[in-house]
């Protein structure tokens, strides 16, 4: 089954990244990519290393001994929609 929709990424594809030595989620994205882009799949990640998700508290609250959280890939924004054109002049 898919963990990661944004890269493709298997639940086998992390157990096998966690048994080479990857043991946090930022690990695995740094060697799968999983959980850069959306995000959405972290939990997931954490769940099958087998640790449950610390809620996320505001960074200046966060002990400085917790590591921050995964970066996430800033989306463009869509672009402009095109300015009106007036109407055409309609025959008397």
């Amino acid at each position: 089954m898919y963990v990661c929709s944004c890269f493709g990424i298997t639940e086998d594809q992390v157990r096998a990244h966690a048994a080479a030595g990857a043991c946090t989620p930022r690990q695995i994205a740094a060697t799968s990519g999983a959980g850069t882009d959306c995000g959405s799949c972290v939990r997931r990640i954490q769940g099958l290393l087998g640790r449950p998700c610390p809620r996320r508290e505001p960074a200046a609250a966060a002990p400085a001994t917790e590591p921050a959280a995964v970066p996430t890939t800033a989306r463009p924004l869509p672009a402009a929609p095109a300015p009106a054109l007036s109407p055409l002049p309609t025959a008397v």
